[in-house]
Order: structure tokens, then sequence, then C-alpha cells
């Protein structure tokens, strides 16, 4: 019998769950090398970037767990089904997290006796421990990934208000020994960052206050070049005094903000999405929609967040803590349209009402297998992994045909 090509082994594996495919890295060392292999990842994030999911990360007393589920690909669907990933005990000490192409950054995690940058793939159960760095007390970091290079960087802010030290530090991943650098290009001096960050087509946006007379402004850093611009967002100036409910997002290709508030209809109170859309990027043009959700009785109740907007458009509200049941909302702003959708299987301690965790929720997640090199989180889907598959390897052998070569 012909051996099966190694193409078509690729091929077969790239539909696997992220999950199955590091359980098989472990029967080998030729099947490791071929499942770690350039190609093979690059075909996997294919695969999955085809079949976005949205990420869930529960904190309950600094235990952080990762779920995610399938995104709605139709408007009749009612439930859905969590897949568990891995877990791990840290304290976020200030920031929670920055998403992009599969990958988590937590600027400031306690994951020993020191806290530190560390980026975590949440699927895999992997990370990576970053070098500590001197920055001011309320600094962020922001992760970034430049699509053409295909890299990921982390940037932190340092001292961004300040004429006589670093505004900015960058660290970019992969490489042989992670090392924090200055950036040629610096950025203007700004006072403070206000906003979590966005990476749209490998350029990373935040949205920070201006020194002297307060005022909002985009910040924009190249993740390939590594320069930075920014240009005026003063439509967010009236949100000055709490940004804490205002989300930069990628709609449709175009950088974006939203918040929301609760408004009133006769007797009802409703809920009234506002969002700001840069319609031209080159001449910095603001265009502000809102839009009042239609009548739903559990959104109407709950505390919720704005996830984000999936590639097909529709804007994700998301309860912001696990209780049973648990729904995520699906707005489209051109049907007018509200889906919800429970979730269901965070487990009996996570959906008790005392001991509810808090919901951070990330769309158009993809199952990523970088960071390779990275160490084991405690209780991560690999240990689990290893013993399932070497499982299999042994009860295989005892169902072999008799006469059959071993």
């Amino acid at each position: 019998m012909e051996p099966i090509p190694n193409d078509l082994i690729l091929e077969i594996f790239s539909r696997l769950p992220a999950k199955s495919v590091i359980g098989f890295r472990t029967l080998s060392k030729h099947w490791a090398s071929m499942l770690r292999s350039p190609v093979f990842t690059e075909l996997f994030l294919t695969r999955s970037s085809n079949r976005p999911r949205l990420l869930f990360a529960a904190e309950r007393n600094g235990e952080w767990l990762f779920f995610s589920s399938p995104q709605p690909q139709n408007r009749y669907e009612k439930s859905s089904h969590l897949d568990y990933h891995t877990k791990f005990s840290g304290d976020v000490s200030r920031f929670i997290c920055s998403y992009v192409s599969g990958l988590l950054c937590f600027p400031d995690l306690w994951l020993s006796k020191d806290a530190s940058p560390v980026i975590c793939n949440p699927t895999t159960g992997m990370y990576e421990s970053l070098p500590d760095l001197m920055r001011y007390k309320n600094a962020r970091g922001f992760l970034g990934f430049d699509p053409i290079g295909k890299q990921f960087k982390v940037l932190s802010e340092a001292y961004p208000f300040s004429d006589q030290r670093e505004h900015h530090e960058i660290l970019t991943l992969g490489t042989e020994e992670l090392s924090w650098r200055s950036n040629i290009i610096s950025c203007p001096a700004y006072d403070r960052s206000l906003s979590e960050g966005i990476c749209i087509n490998g350029v990373l946006y935040y949205l920070a206050q201006t020194l002297g007379v307060p005022s909002c402004v985009i910040i924009c850093f190249d993740v390939r070049s590594e320069e930075f611009k920014y240009f005026d967002a003063g439509c967010f100036n009236d949100q000055l005094d709490d940004t804490s409910g205002l989300i930069l997002v990628n709609y449709e290709g175009k950088l974006s903000g939203i918040n929301w508030k609760y408004g009133q209809a006769g007797e009802r109170r409703t809920v009234e999405l506002r969002m700001w859309v840069l319609e031209d990027a080159e001449k910095h043009e603001w265009v502000k929609y809102v839009y009042t959700l239609p009548e739903n009785e559990v959104l109407d109740s709950c505390d919720f967040s704005v996830a984000g907007v999936t590639t097909r458009g529709d804007i994700v509200l998301c309860m912001k803590y696990t209780c049973k049941p648990f729904y995520v909302f699906y707005f489209n702003p051109e049907r007018n349209t509200l889906q919800s959708v429970e979730i269901q299987d965070f487990g009996a301690n996570l959906e008790a009402v005392e001991n509810c965790g808090r919901v951070y929720a990330f769309v158009n997640h993809v199952e990523d297998l970088r960071v390779n090199k990275g160490k084991q989180l405690k209780s991560s889907i690999s240990a689990h992994a290893v013993t399932k598959y070497r499982s299999l390897i042994i009860i295989t052998k005892r169902l072999k045909p008799k006469g059959e070569k071993k």
C-alpha cells in the first residue's frame, strides 16, 4: 500500500480542532516536526479563519478559564455549546488584555511572585512571559500583527507624556532573545491612553488624550514599519471623563468606536447604540450612527458589554457575568435585527449565582498554533491531549489483527 502523501496528511489535519493537532504532535518526532512546520501553521490558520469563533475569558478570584463557541452562520440559531480550552491562575494588576489573530496580551499579569507582560494562546494553552520594563504606573500594552511579515509585536507605553524619557518600547515575538527596544520614529507626546487597541490590516489604533487642553486623538502604529501617526478624534471629547464604555472596533474594514446608553420609549427602557465610523481615513472624517435596539426582555434587564463586530457586520453584545442562562446578542444595523443566542456549558461552578465570573469576549477568534516555544499553562488542554492520544496508541496496538507486523 502506498504511503499517504504529506500534503494530504497536512490537509486532513488542517480541518481538525487545535487540541486534536496538539495531541497528534506527541505521537512521533516526524509528526511533531510536520505539525509544527510554518507551512502547516499557516494552512491551519487559513482554515480556522474561515470558521471564526467567539472567544470567552471568564475570570473569578484570579482564576482564568478560556472557552470558545462558533459564531452564528444563520439568523435562526438560538443556542451554542462552548468548547473548553484551558485555565490558569494569575492576577491582572491593571488593564486586562488585548487580542489579535488568536493571541492575547496581558500587559501586567502576576503568574508568579513578579508581574510581567504575558502573551497567551488560549487555544493551545501556551504562553510567553516577556521581559519587564520601566514604565509609568498606568501604562498600557498593545498587541499588533503584521500580515505581510507575519510577525506579532508588542507595543508598550513607557512615558508617553515625557520629553526626557522614551515614549514607547517595542518587542517582536519569535526572536531568539526577547528584548524591548525603543522605536526610532517617536510618537508625539500625549497625556494618557484612553482605550484598548484594535489592529486592522497591520495598523494598531488606540484612543489617547492630548497634553495641555484635553482632547481626543487616535494614535496609529504601523506594525511593520514601526512608524507612528495620529489624527483628531474630537467626536469622542464628550467621553473624556469616562471612556470605560467605549470600544474601538473593526467595522467592515473601517476603524470605528462604539458605546451605548439606556434610553426611554414611553414606559419601556431601551438600549441605544452609538457608533462613530471613520468613513474617510485620508480626511479623518467621522460619521455618527445611532441605533435603538429592538425590544429584548433579557438585554433590557442585564449587565452587558460590547465585544466587537463580526466579519458579517453584526455588533456583538455579551453579558458581563456568567449565569444560567447566559446570552450573547448579535445586532445587525442594516437589517435592524437582534439575535439572541444562549451560550451553554460554562459549568455548574461558574453558572452558580454565588460563584459567577466576569466575562470578556473577543469576536472573530481563530485557532492559532503559533507561540510554540512557550511554557505550558497549568491544566492546559495539552496535558489532557497527551494522555488521550497515548491511550489511543495503546488501544490501536491491542486491536491489531493477528499476523499483522508490529
